[in-house]
């Protein structure tokens, strides 16, 4: 027997039973959740698109249909310039937060980790603090990828000075003294400099605004490969649920999973942080939600993850740019207003099940 159909099986195994694998009809339900929120992100904002003229524009987009638009000049170009890439932006970072959230908390065997467990949150803080106080807000993005980065880097290494590089606590705790010693840097550079305290704590909060595609060029490719490489090893994933020493026993070179998982994960986290700023609970609220109403089989909690934390978070930059019309309210806060609910709802049910 080889050792992929050791895994597979060992992984059928640790799935329970009724969770054999992603289901089409939770996939087509993610999939027309996406396309639901990404009309819906399309259609409403300040500047109002009627919902038919923007269903025939759509339709005249597509390849091989000669069909003509009914939007005028300024709302094709509100649609176009200015409203889709901030809606793709959102499904991007939306997806990757959420697949990210996932990936953390099936390698830390966490149900709390999410995203900014080793210190990408106060590793792009402090990058953007740095370009905002010293450089300007031109090289903001890459200040904080660069920042996110180096934590998250910062944070394993320290972790294996300190043990084997196995220990799952021993990085959280790494994580967790990397972001601490960051925020206390950052805040003392906001000290020195008090002019530019509403530009970063605006960065802080959250926000999907765009200048046009450039955000979304930037942030796919870093995406795109966050997403495969998570997906790719979703069965080993389930593998690792076990515990360490089974599914090594199994053939499944663990460290070199974790570190894979968690650099993956850890890239598209900094990416997304680079163009959107901190938007917490997506990589929390949608892998609960997911496994809550799906089952606990990462095989089924990645994909579908990636779909509705794609869709959550167009859904909720909807509410952010149209709640107080015209002005906007930082989309960090609406997922904090939804996420946070949710987390002491998951919190009580998980209290009440232990006792």
């Amino acid at each position: 027997m080889s050792a992929a159909t050791i895994r597979a099986g060992a992984a059928t195994a640790a799935a329970g039973p009724g969770e054999g694998g992603l289901t089409w009809r939770w996939l087509a339900a993610g999939v027309l959740a996406l396309v639901a929120a990404l009309l819906a992100g399309l259609a409403f904002g300040p500047a109002g698109i009627p919902p038919t003229a923007l269903l025939g524009d759509l339709v005249a987009q597509l390849p091989l249909v000669h069909g003509q638009s009914r939007l005028s000049a300024l709302e094709s170009a509100v649609l176009w310039e200015l409203r889709a890439p901030r809606v793709v932006l959102g499904a991007l970072v939306g997806a990757t937060l959420a697949t990210a959230g996932g990936a953390y908390q099936a390698v830390f065997r966490n149900p709390l980790a999410d995203p900014y467990l080793l210190g990408a949150a106060a590793g792009a803080g402090l990058g953007a603090t740095i370009a905002i106080v010293y450089v300007g807000v031109v090289p903001l993005p890459i200040a904080a990828f660069l920042g996110a980065t180096a934590a998250v880097g910062g944070a394993y290494l320290l972790g294996r000075s300190v043990g084997d590089g196995r220990n799952t606590a021993t990085l959280i705790l790494a994580g967790v003294a990397m972001a601490a010693f960051l925020t206390a840097v950052q805040t003392l550079v906001l000290q020195q400099d008090t002019e530019n305290v509403r530009a970063i704590y605006s960065w802080l909060l959250g926000r999907l605004s765009t200048s046009g595609w450039r955000e979304v060029l930037l942030v796919l490719p870093y995406a795109v490969f966050s997403i495969v490489v998570v997906l790719a090893h979703r069965r080993l994933l389930d593998v690792l649920r076990v515990g360490d020493d089974e599914a090594t026993g199994l053939g499944v070179r663990v460290g070199r999973v974790r570190l894979l998982v968690i650099g993956a994960a850890t890239l598209g986290t900094a990416a997304a942080v680079a163009v959107s700023g901190l938007i917490g609970f997506v990589g929390i609220v949608i892998p609960h939600a997911v496994r809550l109403l799906a089952g606990s089989s990462y095989r089924i909690v990645l994909p579908l993850s990636m779909l509705f934390g794609a869709a959550f978070l167009v859904v909720a930059d909807v509410i952010a740019r149209t709640a107080l019309s015209p002005a906007e309210l930082p989309i960090g806060v609406v997922t904090a207003c939804i996420g946070a609910p949710f987390f002491v709802v998951v919190l009580r049910t998980a209290a009440g099940s232990a006792a």
